[in-house]
């Protein structure tokens, strides 16, 4: 990536499997502000399809996604400001 992300919050759901990674999305969604963004670093590779599908479903923003090897990352901004 080449720009630095800035988020208020971080999630590790590194070694956890579906739906583990994405009930923990929720949660910190939950208790973040509208337009905070949540950086969430997970080695489940279906959060590849879970985390695009929540955040369209539920009306947030995916900033960005990548992936290191086996290691997924994502931002996630809460919506809510409108």
């Amino acid at each position: 990536m080449s720009e630095e992300i800035l988020f208020e919050h971080e999630l590790d759901a590194t070694g956890l499997i579906c739906p583990e990674p994405v009930m923990m999305l929720h949660n910190a969604i939950r208790n973040a502000k509208p337009g905070d963004t949540i950086k969430v670093v997970a080695t489940d590779p279906s959060t590849q399809r879970d985390i695009p599908k929540f955040c369209t479903f539920l009306g947030h923003k995916l900033v960005a996604n990548e992936e290191n090897d086996t290691t997924y990352v994502y931002w996630v901004t809460k919506g809510g400001l409108d």
